[in-house]
């Protein structure tokens, strides 16, 4: 099997962003963000999708964060599009519940060429820590825009924005990896009956 990795440099007056993945890895997380909480979330990411990731981003923080979270969501889209290339052989769907405590999130993505978002996730508060809630969507708007993905957001049930967060990041995870998986009996051919997953 060909190595399923990519790094991608993002550049602009806002942000520089550089990352590393590798779709077939065990796990793996080291993130230099300067954004403690994204941190947290984007190591569930890697744990629960077996996808080892490296980042490291700086960015405008001394106005807010807003930048440098979008960024990071549309440079780790990019990463993914480029590292799944054809999409030869992936299983194309994915989908995880995930509970923590009272919360209960669901996720459901496909790789299907077509960027769309769907996010139903009520936080309940506008911050975790300094953390403002607001820009989750914005990272998973940027992931969507650039990974070419539909992707649906679920929050079934939950209290604290702490335990929603990390469920709807864990699930995300666990989504991803199912989603990027090479399925077996599906060879080396596009998941789609009208041949191509690119448009």
């Amino acid at each position: 099997m060909n190595e399923r990795t990519a790094t991608v440099q993002r550049d602009t007056l806002e942000t520089q962003i550089s990352i590393t993945i590798n779709l077939d890895g065990v796990g793996k997380a080291r993130f230099k963000t300067d954004v403690p909480f994204l941190d947290h979330m984007l190591e569930q990411i890697a744990r629960h999708g077996m996808i080892d990731i490296e980042l490291e981003a700086h960015g405008d923080l001394k106005i807010d964060a807003h930048h440098t979270v979008e960024d990071i969501g549309i440079t780790l889209g990019q990463a993914f599009d480029k590292a799944i290339g054809d999409k030869k052989g992936i299983t194309r769907y994915g989908h995880a519940y995930v509970p923590l405590d009272e919360a209960l999130s669901r996720v459901v993505i496909d790789f299907s060429g077509r960027p769309g978002l769907e996010d139903h996730i009520d936080y309940r508060r506008s911050h975790i820590g300094t953390f403002d809630t607001d820009l989750f969507h914005e990272f998973f708007q940027g992931f969507v825009n650039t990974a070419k993905v539909s992707l649906h957001l679920d929050n079934i049930r939950g209290r604290n924005a702490h335990h929603i967060a990390e469920t709807v990041f864990k699930a995300f995870g666990r989504a991803l990896r199912m989603a990027v998986a090479m399925d077996v009996k599906r060879g080396n051919t596009i998941p789609s009956t009208k041949g191509t997953l690119n448009r």
